[in-house]
């Protein structure tokens, strides 16, 4: 399965294990994340429009140093999935994703015909988030959730493509005492916004790899590394079965 994500910040946390969860699942996969901090849907289609080459070409959840566009990267690959998403602070404001998105779409049809285009479902923020778009929603993560989901749905149906529902799974965990944050619990986000390493990231790969690679969850071996402290495999085995079931 080759998969090639046009995103930004948001889908390298989804794709950081993605490879790895997939090959500890006997899959073959291939996963590239085209990278730049922030980037919206009208950042992707004046990058395809003016063919610039500023995005960071991470592989397999790895940074490499090469820079691409987006153009190079539909024709580097037989692509399977290629995935879409707007930057996190508008993803509830219908509005910015027009006419970009559709645009961004036809492009990719035009030069790679044969890939299943998705939409990745990005997000609420933390609730205690200084993100500076926050704003826009109150600063409440409810509201957000509710105003992303409908932008999302709106997105989908537009173009007749199926969501990689990362921003239901996420919003699922917080309702569970381990992720309940204004209760003590853990927060999913590592700053606010972006995904706590290594367990939300591990939560928004297991939901990649179901819903893209048909994986089984509850199966999977692969242990994320959390740099010199040591991962807590209870936990990861929580989020394997809360995830696996909220997927079924």
């Amino acid at each position: 399965m080759k998969i090639l994500a046009i995103g930004n910040s948001f889908s390298e946390d989804a794709t950081a294990y993605l490879y790895q969860i997939a090959k500890a699942g006997g899959y073959d996969s291939k996963v590239v994340n085209l990278y730049i901090g922030g980037c919206s849907l009208q950042r992707h289609q004046e990058n395809v429009e003016g063919n610039i080459a500023d995005y960071d070409y991470q592989i397999n959840g790895e940074y490499t140093g090469r820079k691409i566009s987006i153009q190079e990267a539909l024709s580097e690959d037989n692509w399977d999935v290629i995935t879409l998403q707007q930057c996190s602070g508008l993803s509830g404001l219908p509005d910015s994703y027009y006419p970009y998105l559709e645009k961004l779409s036809e492009y990719v049809s035009s030069q790679v015909p044969a890939a299943k285009q998705w939409i990745h479902k990005t997000w609420a923020y933390e609730k205690d988030s200084n993100h500076g778009e926050y704003g826009y929603y109150d600063k409440s993560q409810e509201k957000m959730y509710a105003e992303l989901t409908k932008a999302y749905d709106i997105a989908a149906e537009k173009l007749s493509v199926k969501l990689i529902p990362c921003g239901d799974v996420i919003q699922y965990l917080r309702s569970l005492p381990e992720f309940d944050y204004d209760n003590g619990g853990m927060s999913l986000c590592r700053d606010g916004f972006h995904m706590n390493i290594p367990y939300g990231r591990y939560a928004l790969a297991l939901t990649w790899y179901k819903t893209l690679l048909h994986g089984n969850i509850s199966a999977n071996t692969f242990v994320p590394e959390k740099g010199e402290e040591e991962v807590d495999t209870k936990l990861l085995s929580f989020i394997r079965e809360k995830v696996s079931g909220f997927l079924k």
